[in-house]
Parts: C-alpha cells; structure tokens; sequence
C-alpha cells in the first residue's frame, strides 16, 4: 500500500474526490459506479464529495482543495493517463493506475504486444485498416474471430465474426468508435477475470454469459449472465490463474488496484485478454463480487481502495 496512511483513520484522506462521468462511451456506467463508491465511502465515515468530471475537472478540484481523488472514471479521458497526469500535475494523490500503465491498458493493441514480447499468453491478433485482405486475415487467425476497437471499454463496437462475408462490416461498425481496429483469434472455452487489489489477487470469477460473448448487455442489463466465485478451478489451476493474472498486471506497469480478463481454451490452457484499470463498481460489476469471496463488504472496499492511491506510480 502507498502512502502514509497505513492503520490510520478515514479522516486521514481529508476531503476525497470521487471523480466520476467524464466525456467517454462508457459515461453512463462511470455515473453509476460512481454513485455506489460515493455512498460507500460516505457510510465508512469518509469525507467524500460527487464530482461530476468535465474537461475543466482541475479547476474543480484545486478549487474545492481536495486531499485525495477515488478516480472511477471509466474509459478515454479517465482511463487512458490523462486525468492521471492532471492529478500528478497537482500532486493530488489518487486511486488505479499511474499514467504510463493506465495508457498502455487502454490501448488493447499495446497491451498484447508488451505481453507478446514478455512471452505472456495472449491471442494472435492482426491491424484491420481498410485496405485489409480480409480473406488474408481470416486464413491466418481462421474463424471465427474478435474485431475490437483499440481504445473502446465495456465491449462497446465489438463484433465476432463467424463468416467470411462479416468482417468488412465488422470492422466498419468498430472503426466508428477507434481510428485503429484490430481482429482477434477467438478462444473457445471458459471466461475468467480477476481483480488485483494492492498486493492480493482476489478470489477469481467465472463469466457464464448466455450470449455469444460477454457484451454490453451482458454486463451491465441482462440478469441472466451468471458468475462462479468460487470459480470451480482446481486448487492448481486457480493458483496459475492468479499468478499469471498478477504477473500480466505488473508487466504492464499496474498499481493499486485493477482487473485482469482472461479465457480458457478446451485444453486448459489460459490466455490473457484484456486489463481494465478502473473496473466497474455497479451492482453488476465483479470487483466487489470477488472482494465479498474474499471477506470484504462493497462500502469495505472502498476505502481498501483509496487506501491505496498515490503519486508518481
């Protein structure tokens, strides 16, 4: 944990910011995460504040003098560095991950290739642009197959694409929210995340969606996706899942707090997908899922949380 604040009280984060909304796809959801971190904060006893994050966001907070900011602010703006290097700026210390971490996890294209290069498992991908072979895309990584914006949270433009004619257009509807498209080998098998919250890997969930794959609906409407935390893994298979987990987190840079997604194939081998370094913190959301696993009440982990904000990470 950083800072000084080790056994210390609440009132030792003076007045806390909760930075949420922002001016990304996924604001609606950040209002949402932001308002239950909000209450929970508040019933610890933490001196916390609603702060409803446009681009003037530092006027705010110099002008409000806030000691600490709980950042749940959720994809571009929030996510990708550029709040991070405001609040380093005005050494304001904060929630997630510092700005170099917190960019290079919003940007799943970088993500894979740093774990690419650590020799980290993740799927073969190739950069979409339109002049694409696609048939050439399709005989590498074969069907079906993931587009994915770069840059875009909550599945928001993604698309599998199970037939050769999909792609084009696939790759068309993600190239409306992303300058820069990728397509991905799909993995057949079990879908995994796992939170990191300081030094501890929280218990890991299984996803069991009943769509195609875990979508937006899927996360944030349906009632039917279900979650095993337990996970249902071997004693073994659960400690690789964590360790590898860990390890794809700090090779990217990640601090404080974070979730990592990962799929299993039918030969039980793990592959990493994606980090999310300002989870959801929704009624829906997995976070506080694993946190209760692990012991800890939602209004419990908030403070967990922001005791681990810093500079300079």
């Amino acid at each position: 944990m950083t800072g000084a604040m080790h056994n210390n009280t609440v009132k030792d984060f003076g007045k806390v910011a909760v930075l949420m909304g922002g001016w990304a796809a996924e604001r609606s959801v950040s209002l949402k995460s932001g308002q239950a971190v909000l209450e929970g904060l508040l019933e610890q006893g933490v001196n916390a504040h609603k702060v409803d994050a446009d681009r003037n966001v530092i006027d705010i907070l110099r002008d409000e003098k806030f000691d600490h900011v709980f950042n749940i602010l959720h994809g571009r703006g929030g996510e990708d560095g550029e709040v991070q290097g405001i609040l380093e700026i005005s050494q304001i210390p904060y929630t997630g991950c510092g700005v170099m971490a917190s960019a290079i996890s919003m940007d799943k294209l970088m993500t894979k290739r740093i774990w690419s290069g650590a020799n980290l498992p993740t799927p073969a991908f190739e950069i979409l642009t339109p002049q694409s072979d696609f048939n050439a895309v399709i005989g590498k990584l074969d069907l079906p197959l993931m587009v994915k914006p770069v840059q875009e949270g909550s599945s928001i433009g993604m698309t599998k694409v199970t037939k050769a004619e999909q792609l084009k257009p696939a790759y068309e509807k993600a190239a409306e929210f992303d300058d820069v498209v990728f397509a991905e080998q799909w993995v057949t098998g079990k879908e995994f995340t796992v939170a990191i919250l300081g030094d501890q890997v929280l218990p890991p969930i299984q996803i069991v969606a009943n769509t195609d794959f875990y979508d937006f609906d899927a996360k944030y409407e349906s009632n039917e996706t279900q979650y095993h935390c337990p996970c249902d893994l071997d004693s073994d298979k659960e400690d690789e899942l964590k360790s590898l987990s860990k390890e794809a987190f700090q090779m990217l840079g990640g601090k404080g707090w974070g979730r990592v997604d990962l799929m299993q194939d039918t030969d039980e081998k793990f592959w990493l997908i994606e980090v999310n370094t300002t989870p959801g913190m929704t009624d829906h959301s997995l976070v506080p899922m694993a946190a209760k696993q692990h012991g800890l009440s939602f209004p419990e982990l908030t403070v967990e949380i922001l005791k681990t904000s810093g500079l300079g990470k």
